[in-house]
């Protein structure tokens, strides 16, 4: 029988080689110093795990004040350091730097762009996505390209197959789309095969997460994948199969066998964490064109001699191009988008000057 031990119980919820060199001092017994992993993020509380139980806490306001000035924060999947004052309480000082890290963009429609933390520590994303209504091809690129862009790998899984007039098809459309390397599988998340299917991402210290749009059944294959009821669900709307949000905090469980899982609320907007250079490397076949195109800066929209626009989709072209566009215009500053948006009215504004003058 092996003995289980602080450290053996750390390594079952994901605590590698790297992750313990990366520790500033070595942990030693009595020392006052707990390494733990974050499993859940509320706004001033945290939710620990060692292992064996979850605990409560709280970070010290000089961890959240450095991290924010760093466009960063603690998130799901954290390895932190934390110790107990004299009150009882467990307080996080330190984080460890994480291996990966998922974010995203939140842009507030005017000047504000922030930059939000879903997980750490990730070695595989699950994307989630309904063969019913929740079937969005341009949708499924901006979830590999973020994944892509953050080093991780990712398995597309298409749930909800019994309510798809034609499976097949839309399974054809994704196989399509993903890029080499990327497993597309259909299951359903309420069959027993479901772990089964998903067995060789489920090692022993592997951490995975869920995203997707909300009623994908991302929470039906958590409580597939955990064999309990770890997560509410909820059906969707009637009219556009839409899911009502039944998960509503990103929560770390560990699984029977030995892997961890994240599972995350449904995104209703996805930008993309990244600079306008980085978008064009996550698109492979875009990337492996653009150089046989005639001008080094062809935007692949009308220019002649363009190697991209007849060899790619129309869509996922058009896809291409509004994420650097969007990456573009969230690496501005305010007063660089006031000004682009001024130029943008004063074109507009010649154009009806133009057009009024030729219909006399």
């Amino acid at each position: 029988m092996t003995l289980e031990t602080p450290l053996s119980r750390l390594q079952a919820i994901g605590l590698t080689p790297q992750l313990l060199a990366a520790l500033s001092s070595p942990l030693s017994e009595g020392d006052g110093h707990a390494l733990l992993r974050v499993a859940e993020v509320h706004r001033d509380a945290l939710v620990l795990h060692d292992g064996r139980a979850p605990l409560p806490a709280r970070a010290r306001p000089a961890l959240i004040q450095a991290l924010a000035a760093e466009a960063d924060a603690l998130a799901v999947g954290d390895w932190v350091l934390a110790e107990h004052n004299r009150f009882g309480e467990c307080w996080v000082h330190e984080r460890l730097p994480p291996r990966t890290q998922l974010a995203r963009r939140l842009h507030d429609g005017r000047d504000k762009v922030e930059r939000v933390v879903l997980a750490s520590n990730v070695d595989t994303a699950l994307l989630v996505m309904g063969l019913d209504h929740d079937f969005n091809l341009r949708r499924l690129e901006r979830y590999l390209a973020l994944v892509r862009l953050a080093g991780i790998s990712c398995v597309v899984v298409l749930s909800k197959a019994d309510l798809c007039a034609d499976p097949a098809r839309r399974l054809r459309d994704a196989l399509a789309l993903a890029p080499a390397g990327v497993e597309v599988l259909a299951l359903n998340t309420l069959a027993d095969d479901a772990r089964a299917l998903l067995a060789p991402w489920l090692a022993p210290g592997q951490t995975l997460v869920l995203l997707g749009s909300s009623g994908a059944g991302k929470s039906t294959l958590a409580n597939a994948l955990c064999a309990a009821e770890v997560a509410a669900t909820g059906g969707t709307r009637r009219g556009d199969g839409r899911g009502r949000h039944t998960t509503t905090v990103r929560t770390l469980h560990p699984l029977p066998g030995g892997a961890c899982l994240i599972d995350t609320p449904g995104l209703r907007t996805l930008r993309l964490d990244s600079e306008a250079g980085d978008v064009a490397g996550a698109f492979d076949d875009i990337a492996a064109l653009a150089p046989m195109c005639r001008f080094r800066d062809c935007r692949h929209e009308g220019e002649p001699g363009c190697a991209v626009r007849g060899a790619v989709a129309p869509e996922r072209l058009k896809s291409f191009g509004k994420l650097l566009r969007e990456a573009q215009r969230d690496t501005m500053s305010a007063l660089e988008r006031r000004e682009l948006v001024s130029t943008w009215k004063a074109r507009q504004r010649a154009g009806r000057a133009n057009l009024k003058a030729k219909r006399g």
